[in-house]
């Protein structure tokens, strides 16, 4: 694939991504076709990938993780999202949802009893904000945490959980002080082995199948103050805090759906013959794949820059808001853009099951959808630049 220059990466950036890359290739690829029909949640595949340190990038060596930087981590997804985006959106959660939140706002406790398994991939973690009638707007949360001694008495339905049915740890937000809406909220760590926790009903999604989705349901869960992740009602400063994270690595998780679909459109086209041709001689192709192409190289210099403002964030305390809703919406919908001219390009075969293009076009649907809408993003980003509320 000819990519454009952008940055000077280190050895080591080459080293992560070019091992992504063989990974996913060599182990993932060949049975991605297989857990998309099945919607089996990929066991084996994902404890290899906790073994090399995918499951745990950016979390130092001291809490089980690679102690690498952010732009190591989109490299990475990136590569695993070409081969299967299932398999990424496990690896995004993992990485951004949890152990990103825990990292930030955890207590040394938390850090040692939940981060260091779930980084060191030894356990799958997940997170929790959705629900049936809550999605963009968390203040309607009907999920209450009562205080009780040294515990809070969970109850309510969430939906939507990645890696719910798998995960030992969840990160979980619920309502201590429903008169105060979304300042009402606080962050919970949950073990999901404990009375009180239940699994909802799975979702029958049109893409990233073998994921593992959910809902979750408590019923008096009991959860220890311990495991509270800061104080009552920061936990929407929280969740928006961790999804900026995760937004990132959506806006990844999108490149590589979209480097796929486009690699596929080119070696199509340089085969299939039409009218006494290889169609992408037709103009009608060429500036398919060229709009692809550019969209494609914008979305990563998007996405490798919101992945440092990331990185600078952690010497500065500075949000990086911007740069991560904008990555995520410029490619999400470029995702959706190159994954449709694929289909396309491939005319009839593009519809069928026997080329993965039209499971790149079903995949690439949600991340226009998860960790913030298209219109959301636009909604973030037109706040942040106006200063109007």
């Amino acid at each position: 694939m000819n990519e454009i220059a952008l940055f000077s990466m280190s050895a080591e950036h080459k080293m992560i991504r070019q091992t992504a890359r063989d990974f996913a290739q060599n182990e993932i690829a060949p049975a991605a076709v297989e857990f998309d029909e099945t919607g089996k949640f990929p066991k084996d595949t994902v404890q290899k990938m906790g073994e090399m340190g995918f499951m745990g990038i950016e979390i130092p060596e001291e809490y089980g993780g690679a102690g690498m930087d952010t732009l190591a981590y989109v490299l990475a997804l990136e590569e695993i999202c070409k081969a299967d985006a299932a398999h990424g959106t496990i690896m995004s959660v993992n990485n951004s949802l949890f152990c990103f939140g825990l990292l930030k706002f955890g207590t040394e406790e938390i850090k040692q009893k939940f981060l260091k398994p779930v980084a060191s991939g030894k356990s799958v973690g997940a997170y929790s904000l959705t629900e049936p009638m809550s999605g963009s707007d968390a203040g309607t949360m009907r999920t209450r945490a009562t205080r009780d001694g040294d515990y809070y008495i969970l109850n309510g339905r969430k939906s939507w959980v990645s890696s719910a049915p798998v995960a030992e740890f969840i990160l979980v937000f619920a309502m201590t002080d429903p008169d105060k809406r979304h300042r009402g909220i606080t962050a919970f760590i949950i073990e999901t082995g404990k009375p009180g926790f239940n699994l909802g009903k799975t979702e029958p999604k049109l893409g990233i199948r073998a994921s593992a989705t959910s809902e979750i349901v408590f019923e008096d869960y009991r959860v220890p103050v311990a495991n509270r992740l800061g104080e009552e009602g920061e936990g929407f400063k929280i969740a928006m805090t961790v999804l900026d994270a995760g937004r990132i690595g959506i806006a990844a998780q999108s490149l590589g759906i979209a480097e796929a679909a486009y690699e596929a459109s080119v070696e199509y086209s340089k085969e299939r013959e039409a009218f006494g041709q290889k169609i992408g001689q037709f103009q009608g192709i060429s500036f398919k794949l060229a709009d692809m192409k550019t969209r494609i190289e914008a979305s990563r210099l998007l996405v490798y820059n919101a992945a440092m403002a990331k990185e600078k964030s952690k010497e500065t305390g500075e949000r990086f808001t911007l740069e991560a809703a904008i990555a995520k919406l410029f490619a999400s919908e470029t995702a959706m853009f190159v994954s449709h001219a694929a289909v396309q390009i491939h005319g009839g075969m593009g519809y069928s099951k026997e080329l993965p293009v039209e499971r790149y076009f079903r995949d690439a649907k949600i991340t226009e959808i998860y960790e913030g809408t298209s219109e959301i993003l636009r909604t973030v980003i037109g706040r942040l630049e106006t200063g109007l509320r």
